[in-house]
């Protein structure tokens, strides 16, 4: 069992690393529709995001509005 949980907390590190922590991302990445629609998945899953309402189609999260999504400073 203590193998199998520092297995996962040296993946998550490792991933964390890989990002950056920070969340950002190369700005050019981020054109498509699911960083662009008028309601954006949460997780900007590739081929989300909607002029309207509803739910994402990969990970069946609810779409939010790109204003409020972004009105905090959440950016990539």
């Amino acid at each position: 069992m203590k193998k199998l949980i520092f297995s996962f907390l040296t993946i998550a590190s490792l991933s964390l690393a890989a990002c950056g922590g920070d969340h950002q991302h190369n700005q050019s990445e981020n054109t498509g529709k699911e960083y662009t629609s008028a309601y954006v998945c949460p997780m900007h899953c590739e081929g989300s995001g909607s002029d309207q309402p509803g739910k994402c189609p990969v990970c069946e999260m609810d779409y939010v509005k790109l204003e409020e999504h972004v009105k905090d400073g959440h950016k990539h």
